[in-house]
């Protein structure tokens, strides 16, 4: 179902921590709300660790389905990354991570040179809610269990904040209710 509510994941070739440079997170946070804008992206939680996003997500019904928004969204944001790591004077591992991204490339007839993003985005239906809250809790507690930080709101790229209410937010999160049944909100 395109337009049903999902949790997914993101994850670079090669588990490459890129994520923990601020212009290739304004990359993935820029590009997001484009999809937001334009394309129907409706985001409900979201985390963005060095390697990895995990998001709960749907599509509008009025726009094309999740799946060509998820191709896009990969599509572009790998060739701004790739472009990034290339000519960025601050990515000191280059050469290692165009190695990587070269090797994994080799094995996908979808990519000329290199490759950024596994295809898989391992996406599972939010079928109800417990298992929606259960999701949710994941995506928050992700930057706490890594040992990033203490408290999930001081993680500045998650929903952790939208779900606290704080005004610095930079995606916008359509917020799911506490105990209201998943399916009945976005079916």
């Amino acid at each position: 179902d395109q337009h049903a509510t999902y949790f997914l994941t993101c994850t670079t070739v090669g588990w490459v921590d890129l994520f923990t440079r601020k212009e290739c997170v304004d990359i993935i946070l820029d590009s997001l709300a484009f999809c937001q804008k334009n394309k129907g992206l409706v985001i409900n939680a979201y985390v963005i660790m060095s390697n990895h996003i995990h998001m709960i997500v749907y599509a509008r019904e009025n726009g094309p389905g999740l799946s060509s928004i998820l191709r896009d969204f990969k599509r572009f944001t790998s060739n701004q990354l790739i472009k990034w790591i290339t000519h960025s004077k601050k990515e000191s591992r280059r050469d290692w991570m165009k190695v990587v991204m070269a090797y994994h490339a080799k094995f996908n007839k979808n990519n000329e040179k290199f490759q950024f993003w596994q295809q898989y985005n391992h996406p599972v239906v939010c079928t109800n809610a417990k298992f929606t809250w259960q999701k949710l809790d994941y995506i928050h507690l992700n930057p706490l269990k890594a040992g990033i930080v203490e408290n999930p709101v001081d993680y500045l790229w998650s929903s952790a904040r939208n779900y606290a209410e704080y005004d610095d937010c930079r995606v916008e999160v359509e917020l799911i209710p506490p105990n209201i049944d998943i399916g009945y909100i976005f079916q």
